[in-house]
């Protein structure tokens, strides 16, 4: 594991994140290739926490990044509020030395202490299982878009968080643009 330094992202790292975001999807099977635009878009988004984006830097570089935005569960009862992590991004040459599993561990934390009690993700349906995610199909949670229920997943950070909650994710428009 490489000992990296974790720290709230910065205006001064906005040029860093975005290079690093382009170069860690860049040849992604499953991506658009876009998340980098995406993250400048939650940025200026009533959805974006700063306390919840996240860089990890090793010398003074930025070398890993990580977001949560916050999004609604909605049903025809209710609706409940959680958070988005999108995306989660390491420099590829930094890849395999768990800083993305850094990340995640201390996002989950100041999320919890923040007050937040869960997270939706879509991602790789081998990788997030090992901190906790679960299928979010197993807490009747759907996407709004058709994708491989394997890869849509959910955390409760408070046990029992999720169990009255069911329904079906509301991005911010930043999502979808």
């Amino acid at each position: 594991m490489l000992n990296v330094s974790i720290r709230q992202e910065e205006r001064t790292d906005a040029e860093a994140v975005f290079n690093l975001i382009e170069k860690a999807f860049e040849n992604e099977l499953h991506s658009d290739q876009k998340e980098q635009f995406l993250v400048e878009r939650l940025h200026q988004s009533n959805d974006f926490i700063p306390e919840l984006s996240l860089v990890a830097t090793r010398d003074d570089k930025v070398v890993g990044y990580i977001l949560l935005s916050k999004i609604l569960i909605e049903s025809d009862t209710q609706t409940n509020q959680s958070l988005a992590m999108a995306p989660v991004a390491v420099l590829p040459e930094y890849q395999g030395q768990k800083i993305g599993a850094q990340l995640i561990e201390e996002t989950h934390l100041r999320a919890k202490s923040l007050g937040y009690d869960s997270i939706i993700l879509l991602g790789h349906e081998h990788y997030y299982p090992r901190f906790g995610y679960k299928l979010a199909s197993n807490f009747n949670i759907t996407l709004p878009f058709d994708v491989p229920d394997e890869n849509c997943m959910a955390i409760e950070l408070i046990k029992g968080a999720l169990e009255q909650v069911s329904g079906t994710v509301v991005y911010p428009n930043e999502f979808y643009e």
